[in-house]
């Protein structure tokens, strides 16, 4: 498969909907990018710090280079897919309320990781002028990844925007405030957890903190608030 090709699957986010569209998907950047004559121009190793290796693509990628990739958490096309065998029998093993081992725990964190940098580092080959589009459908589909694998552990999790009242001193409702969030999970019909899925911290990593402390004072509820 080309670059184009790889590109091309990356953004139709229509193309990610199930756990083995993720996979698939990985899988195929992985034998582009890792494996024999690859259509790379170059791997760059971190000066500071070797486990870190940057791709650059050559002209059909505009010579872009991609994110950092800590090849300490990133699988090789040889044993991604038997990695990624290991991820879903861990899911099994979950529903079925098995604790899961600290190797359990590495393999989920690897296959996630991997997936998700097999996405963002095709979706760095988009020319220099689309890099707000890239970051947007890398996010996308990272919550999207989310959502899938706590759904696949028969539990509800949808994002959408709750209507939070807001009140004055006597109790009495002023309007509604619209929040919208990446992860509502329920139980029973009733919300238990609201969560926060992002790419990058860089800029939001408050914004759990403010969400948590607004929606819990204006609910006067103690709901959960978590950042993924």
């Amino acid at each position: 498969m080309s670059l184009a090709d790889l590109v091309n699957h990356a953004v139709d986010k229509e193309r990610f909907h199930t756990l083995d569209d993720y996979i698939a998907f990985c899988a195929l950047y992985l034998e582009f990018a890792i494996v024999g004559d690859n259509g790379l121009q170059a791997q760059i190793v971190s000066q500071n710090e070797g486990h870190y290796q940057f791709f650059q693509y050559r002209e059909d990628g505009s010579h872009n280079i991609t994110r950092p990739i800590n090849t300490r958490l990133m699988y090789t096309a040889e044993n991604f897919m038997a990695a990624a065998v290991r991820f879903r029998e861990t899911f099994e093993q979950l529903r079925a309320a098995v604790q899961a081992t600290a190797e359990m725990r590495e393999n989920l964190i690897r296959v996630i990781y991997t997936v998700q940098q097999s996405i963002g580092a095709a979706l760095d080959a988009l020319p220099a002028g689309q890099s707000n589009r890239a970051r947007k459908v890398n996010g996308d589909l990272f919550e999207r990844f989310i959502r899938v694998l706590i759904t696949s552990l028969e539990v509800s999790c949808v994002s959408g925007t709750m209507q939070v009242p807001v009140r004055n001193g006597a109790g009495i409702e002023l309007f509604k405030a619209s929040y919208q969030h990446d992860l509502l999970l329920s139980r029973n019909n009733e919300l238990k957890i609201i969560g926060s899925v992002k790419t990058s911290s860089k800029d939001r990593i408050d914004k759990v903190f403010m969400d948590k402390f607004l929606y819990n004072r204006l609910t006067e509820t103690a709901l959960r608030v978590c950042q993924t």
